[in-house]
C-alpha cells in the first residue's frame, strides 16, 4: 500500500486533473485506518483520494470473495 500513499501524496502529480484513477476497496474509508495505522496518513490519502472524486458504492459482496467461499464449499463436499 506504500505505493498508493506515495502517490495520494505527492505534491506535483503529473496525473492529477489530467486523467482518471479508479481505485477498488472492499472495506469503507472508515477502515481504512487498519491499513493505513498513523491516522494522519490515512486521513491525508482519504482526503486526497476523494477531493473532487466520483465515489460508486456497490453495497455487493466481492465476486473474489464469493467465488472463494464457492470454491471452498464444493471441496468440502
Amino acid at each position: 500500500m506504500g505505493n498508493i500513499a506515495a502517490f495520494a501524496l505527492e505534491d506535483d502529480n503529473p496525473q492529477e486533473e489530467r486523467s482518471s484513477v479508479a481505485i477498488a476497496s472492499n472495506s469503507a474509508f472508515s477502515e481504512w485506518a487498519r491499513t493505513f495505522t498513523d491516522p494522519r496518513l490515512c486521513a491525508a490519502i482519504v482526503d486526497r483520494l476523494t477531493f473532487d472524486a466520483s465515489i460508486i458504492e456497490t453495497s455487493t459482496e466481492s465476486f473474489r470473495l464469493r467465488t472463494t467461499k464457492r470454491r471452498r464449499t464444493s471441496r468440502a463436499s
